[in-house]
C-alpha cells in the first residue's frame, strides 16, 4: 500500500500539466478580424428582420380584440346611417309651391272636378233618400213602394253607367300622366280610385238584386232588409265621391297637364 502523501487528485495533476504546456509553447500570432454586428436573416414575405416580424405578429395578436371591437362599432354606425338614409328617402318630400293661377287658368284646370261634382251630388241626394227611409223604416209619403223600388234601380243604373264611362273614356286618358287613374286587368294593380269602383259594385250588385226580387214579387219589400244591403258599401261610396273630385281639382291637375290639354279632355 502506497503512502497517502503520494495520492493526488486528478484535477490538480491536470491543472499542473496545462500550466507546464503553456510555459513550453511559444505564443502564436493570429490576425485580428474586425467585429461585425450580427445581422438577422430577413423575412422573404415582408422583407423585414425576423425579429421585427415576430414582434409585429405578437402586437397583432395583442391588438386583435380592440380592432375587432372597432370594426363592429364601425359596422353598426354604417347600418344606422343606412337606416336613416332609407327613412329620409321614404319620408314624403315637400312639393314646391306653384304660382297662383289666373281666373281663366283655374277654370280650365278645375273644369273636370266641377263637372264630376255635379253628377256626384245627384248620387248623394238619391242615396240619402233611400238610406234615410231605411233608417227611419218609413218611405217618403210621395213615393209608393213601386216608385221607391224604381228609384233604387235607377240609382243602380245611373251609377253603373257613370263608372263605365269613366273607365272606358275618361280614366285611360288621365292615366297617361296620372298614376291615380291607373287600371289593371280585373282591377289587379289598379289605383285606389279604381279599386273603390270594384268595392262599390260588389255591394251595389247585392242591393240591385234584392230590389229586382222585390219588384218581381220573389221577395217581400222590407226597408230594414234593404238597409243591410246598403251598409256594406256606403262608406266607400261616399269616400270615392269626395276623393275623385279632389283628385280632379285644379291644384292637382296643373301638376300634370297644360291649360291647352285640359281644354281637350273628354269631359
Amino acid at each position: 500500500m502506497r503512502p497517502a502523501s503520494f495520492i493526488l487528485p486528478f484535477s490538480i495533476l491536470h491543472r499542473q500539466s496545462i500550466a507546464t504546456t503553456a510555459r513550453c509553447t511559444p505564443a502564436l500570432r493570429y490576425p485580428v478580424l474586425p467585429s461585425t454586428p450580427h445581422i438577422y436573416p430577413t423575412c422573404r414575405l415582408r422583407a423585414q428582420p425576423y425579429s421585427s416580424t415576430m414582434s409585429d405578429t405578437g402586437a397583432a395578436n395583442i391588438s386583435a380584440e380592440p380592432m375587432k371591437a372597432t370594426q363592429e362599432e364601425s359596422n353598426s354606425k354604417n347600418v344606422a346611417v343606412e337606416k336613416n338614409e332609407a327613412a329620409a328617402a321614404e319620408a314624403p318630400q315637400e312639393e314646391p309651391k306653384l304660382p297662383p293661377l289666373s281666373a281663366a287658368d283655374f277654370a280650365a284646370y278645375n273644369g273636370m272636378a266641377e263637372h264630376m261634382e255635379y253628377f256626384h251630388n245627384n248620387f248623394r241626394r238619391t242615396w240619402n233618400l233611400l238610406y234615410g227611409a231605411c233608417e227611419s223604416n218609413q218611405r217618403p209619403k210621395n213615393l209608393s213602394i213601386k216608385q221607391f223600388i224604381t228609384t233604387g234601380l235607377q240609382f243602380c243604373g245611373h251609377l253603373t253607367a257613370h263608372h263605365s264611362i269613366e273607365e272606358m273614356h275618361v280614366f285611360p286618358v288621365l292615366a297617361k300622366k296620372m298614376p291615380e287613374f291607373k287600371n289593371g286587368p280585373k282591377y289587379k294593380g289598379a289605383a285606389e280610385l279604381l279599386r273603390q269602383h270594384k268595392e262599390i259594385h260588389d255591394g251595389l250588385d247585392v242591393f240591385k238584386e234584392y230590389l229586382q226580387q222585390c219588384q218581381t214579387g220573389e221577395a217581400d219589400f222590407d226597408l230594414r232588409v234593404l238597409k243591410t244591403k246598403m251598409d256594406s258599401w256606403g262608406t266607400v261610396l261616399w269616400t270615392h265621391l269626395d276623393q275623385e273630385v279632389k283628385t280632379l281639382g285644379a291644384e292637382n291637375m296643373r301638376k300634370y297637364w297644360t291649360v291647352a290639354e285640359m281644354r281637350r279632355m273628354p269631359m
